[in-house]
């Protein structure tokens, strides 16, 4: 099962190869996804990476959370899913 890591503290010049070469370290990663100002272009700085098992997410998040990367330390973790977005209330 994959399991989908949040990934913050990004610099902006971090790239989507880097991650990947990054968490391989930690097994099979499936997708890495960082994320872009829709306007600029440019990384906000976050970013996503789905690993293909639960141990290795474990893995990951043990070897990389706090880790310096472009002197920037990372802060990674499960990723939550995301928030139902629209108009009107579920309550």
């Amino acid at each position: 099962m994959e399991v989908k890591l949040y990934v913050g503290n990004l610099s902006k010049a971090t790239t989507q190869e880097e991650l990947n070469t990054l968490f391989k370290r930690a097994g099979d990663v499936a997708l890495v996804n960082i994320i872009k100002d829709r306007t600029s272009g440019e990384s906000k700085g976050f970013g996503f990476v789905t690993m293909s098992a639960q141990s290795e997410a474990d893995k990951a998040i043990s070897m990389f959370n706090a880790y310096s990367l472009s002197e920037h330390e990372l802060k990674v973790d499960l990723a939550k899913p995301r928030e139902q977005r629209g108009f009107g209330s579920t309550n």
